[in-house]
């Protein structure tokens, strides 16, 4: 049970922390309201499943290769930055701000699930599951404890998109035009910043070495392994 709560406890942070996916979701969801809003996040948990079970199959050791963390930081950042691209021009497109058409659900999905891919982040995450449960107190964690963690931050996951992306709809439902141009151009400005931030981490990896523990927030929600 200790391990379910924080798990559940650490998918509630990881998905609530602002990044890719919030802009993504608000930018989606600012002119198409809930079903896209939710279709971003349902996507991202798509990838984080991904990462999740290469990591249950024993892959994890593979995941802390420096050589693959380039690939996958590079074709997240070169997404971030079609994103803000795509989404400062849009900014000045009269948008239809209740349209929730199918396409455009299938559409959200899809840049959730390719941004929870492309997210080094994740890759970190999902490769110090290991250390994430020796904190536990568990050393040497089973099959069933590796299925608790991930029950426990699916979970978490998905009552944050529902959460996010309610949130999202309720306050742009009577959102005018004005606003969400505002909120694309923030968004855009952020894809652009995250896309930098994601180039610049790599190189600063390159350069120092290993970077740091890549579950920052483990040591402070996870309860203490006292005997």
């Amino acid at each position: 049970m200790s391990v379910l709560i924080a798990a559940f406890l650490l998918g509630l942070v990881f998905n609530a922390a602002p990044g890719a996916i919030f802009a993504e979701t608000v930018r989606r969801g600012a002119t198409g309201g809930f079903r896209p809003a939710l279709a971003v996040q349902i996507g991202s948990l798509v990838g984080d499943a991904t990462w999740a079970i290469l990591g249950l199959l024993g892959v994890g050791l593979l995941l802390q290769v420096d050589l693959l963390k380039w690939p996958v930081g590079l074709a997240g950042s070169a997404y971030l930055l079609w994103l803000s691209w795509d989404s400062w021009k849009a900014a000045s497109v009269n948008f239809n701000v209740q349209q929730t058409d199918s396409e455009q659900a299938r559409s959200a999905l899809r840049s959730g699930v390719a941004l929870s891919l492309t997210n080094p982040q994740n890759l970190a995450y999902w490769a110090a599951l290991g250390s994430a449960l020796g904190a536990l107190g568990i050393s040497d964690p089973g099959l069933s404890e590796y299925l608790m963690f991930f029950t426990g931050f699916m979970i978490a996951s998905v009552c944050w998109a529902v959460f996010c992306a309610a949130a999202i709809d309720r306050l742009f439902k009577k959102a005018g035009q004005k606003w969400v141009a505002i909120t694309y151009r923030m968004c855009a400005l952020m894809f652009l910043a995250l896309a930098i931030s994601t180039v610049s981490d790599l190189f600063t990896h390159a350069a120092g070495g290993a970077g740091s523990n890549p579950l920052p927030l483990a040591s402070s929600l996870l309860p203490s392994s006292s005997t």
